[in-house]
């Protein structure tokens, strides 16, 4: 499979200037007491690092399909980022979703005028049903994770991160389907040979870490975590092949290291981030940790539902 270049990646960010901002590096060394710094995709509009791939998409797409309107399948935070930019470049938009979705992640993706269809607890569920509405409506499937554009658009937060602490050795990045890891180490690794790129999974939604491990793509039969952003069933092939030739390594985190973290941004660095966004920072404060320094965690999103904080204070 080809592989993104570093053109593709810098074309892909002067694209997105438009809509996706410069997100702050933040220092928490001294409360983490470790050389650590945050980058803070949670403060993305929509709340994530999504609109990074979504919007290089859809802005590459013919304007004809975009005139008939684009479809994804989300476990919320691409949705909402396809929404925005769909409404943004002026198309209509639709998003499927699971059942389980957390509300402020449908009602974000409605508040930027997409239509949401639910289907299933699962991302093959969720793709399948996609997958006929597109064929069905004619509609430009903008898929979260397995696309050369999408991982293009992602890898833009590699170079930022490279710019913005060039003395950077590690980079924690979380891994769900895959989109993010591909881009940034994509990035990062095509740049510096020096910094290392580690893959974090939630041990109970470890289907990058499988795959690496049997040398090929494998489908979870089932997933359980309470960072509902990293559950994909199955890893995107063209992901598969990023991680295999960019990534160091993965390393996965319990649910309680995770809610740990979750806990540990709002109350100590002052920060909002839900369980998927709080993953790497998980990895990151672990006693045994021997992650070359300074380290770089992406905080990948903030959409908690407000009504969940409360469980995650101590």
């Amino acid at each position: 499979m080809k592989l993104v270049t570093l053109d593709q990646i810098s074309a892909a960010r002067e694209r997105i200037r438009p809509i996706a901002r410069l997100t702050p590096l933040v220092d928490v060394s001294n409360i983490a007491g470790r050389p650590l710094w945050l980058k803070c995709e949670s403060l993305q509009p929509g709340g994530a690092f999504k609109i990074r791939g979504a919007y290089n998409m859809v802005a590459q797409l013919p304007e004809a399909e975009r005139r008939r309107g684009v479809i994804t399948y989300s476990s919320g935070n691409h949705g909402q980022a396809v929404a925005l930019a769909a409404r943004e470049l002026g198309a209509p938009s639709v998003v499927v979703m699971p059942t389980t979705a957390p509300k402020i992640k449908v009602e974000g993706a409605k508040a930027f005028g997409a239509e949401v269809v639910f289907e299933g607890t699962t991302s093959l569920h969720r793709r399948a049903r996609a997958e006929a509405i597109a064929a069905e409506r004619g509609l430009a499937m903008v898929p979260p994770f397995d696309h050369e554009w999408i991982i293009a658009g992602q890898g833009t937060l590699g170079l930022e991160i490279l710019e913005q602490l060039p003395a950077v050795k590690t980079v924690l990045v979380p891994i769900g389907g895959g989109g993010l890891v591909s881009g940034v180490s994509a990035a990062v690794r095509q740049a510096r040979q020096d910094v290392s790129v580690i893959g974090i999974e939630p041990s109970g939604a470890d289907g990058m870490r499988r795959s690496i491990e049997a040398g090929s793509v494998q489908t979870l039969e089932g997933s359980k975590s309470v960072a509902d952003g990293l559950m994909a069933a199955r890893p995107g092939d063209l992901n598969f092949a990023h991680v295999k030739q960019f990534v160091d390594r993965i390393d996965t985190v319990d649910d309680s290291e995770i809610v740990d973290a979750v806990r540990w941004l709002f109350v100590r660095a002052k920060i909002v981030a839900e369980p998927s966004g709080a993953a790497t920072v998980a990895a990151a404060l672990r006693s045994s940790a021997s992650y070359a320094s300074p380290v770089v965690a992406i905080v990948s999103g903030g959409n908690l539902d407000p009504g969940d904080v409360a469980k995650y204070l101590p």
